[in-house]
């Protein structure tokens, strides 16, 4: 790969998905695209990019979705499903006692282990919260891996990481050598395709906003304006769970810490969002 297409790859990528492509990431970058092309009709990657900036916009998306990391596992650094059971679940119940209604977003869902996750949170929880009306939406600019989540079958290797063999055993079932999820935990979540710097985003109020380990690949002017709609579509005392890494300190996003809980972010009472 030149220098030239190297760059245009750059430059596409945060057009496109907000990701800064780093130098270093340009060896990656190629090993995807040459096992792409012959995917895509075309006679290695220097076809395809060719294609691409000739205009052609199916190809473009199927570049920015290959160069898109998807990287997840059920439960995944456990500590914020502790917190949405102990600490979100529990506050949410009381202030919502009367409307009976909770909503959760997982804004950058990957194959959907997340989502599935809170759902079986959930139904751990379910009498606890009798004839409550409970919507989990899973959303990622991936269209394979929203397709992978909606079907809800995993690998052995990807059941075996993080999930509990409890859990295993009451939400999945065997299917050759893989696990399909049930299909009252798979009826739980609606999975959609979203682009959280093209797209509109799924209509809030959401209680709690799951935006893990996605900003880490943006750039500082692009995580404040994909925070700032995020914050436009979280309950005026909703939660948002970032990645162990992130944080919302330094961004004019409409969001602060939250002062009682580690780790969780909150709308700013100071400033006034526009809805999204």
């Amino acid at each position: 790969m030149t220098r030239d297409e190297f760059k245009f790859l750059q430059a596409l990528m945060q057009r496109r998905a907000g990701i800064a492509l780093w130098s270093e990431k340009q060896y990656l970058a190629e090993l995807r695209l040459a096992a792409l092309a012959p995917e895509l009709g075309c006679h290695g990657s220097d076809e395809l990019l060719a294609r691409v900036r000739q205009g052609d916009r199916q190809l473009e998306l199927e570049v920015v979705e290959a160069l898109t990391t998807s990287e997840t596992c059920f439960f995944r650094d456990i500590r914020p499903f502790e917190q949405f059971e102990a600490v979100m679940l529990p506050a949410l119940m009381r202030s919502r006692a009367h409307a009976r209604r909770l909503r959760i977003w997982c804004s950058a869902v990957s194959s959907g282990q997340e989502a599935y996750s809170i759902a079986m949170v959930l139904a751990r929880r379910k009498a606890d919260l009798p004839d409550w009306r409970i919507e989990i939406v899973g959303s990622d600019i991936s269209r394979a891996m929203i397709a992978r989540a909606a079907a809800g079958r995993y690998t052995h290797f990807e059941v075996q990481r993080g999930l509990p063999i409890r859990e295993l055993v009451e939400h999945f079932r065997r299917e050759d050598e893989d696990w399909s999820v049930s299909k009252a935990l798979r009826d739980a979540v609606d999975f959609k395709v979203v682009n959280l710097v093209e797209d509109v985003l799924p209509p809030g109020p959401f209680d709690v906003v799951f935006c893990r380990n996605v900003l880490m690949y943006f750039d500082l002017p692009t995580k404040s304006t994909v925070l700032t709609r995020v914050a436009r579509t979280l309950a005026v005392d909703g939660y948002l769970v970032l990645g162990a890494a992130e944080s919302v300190v330094g961004l004019n996003s409409g969001l602060v810490p939250d002062p009682a809980n580690r780790g969780l972010y909150i709308r700013d009472p100071a400033p006034s969002l526009q809805p999204a």
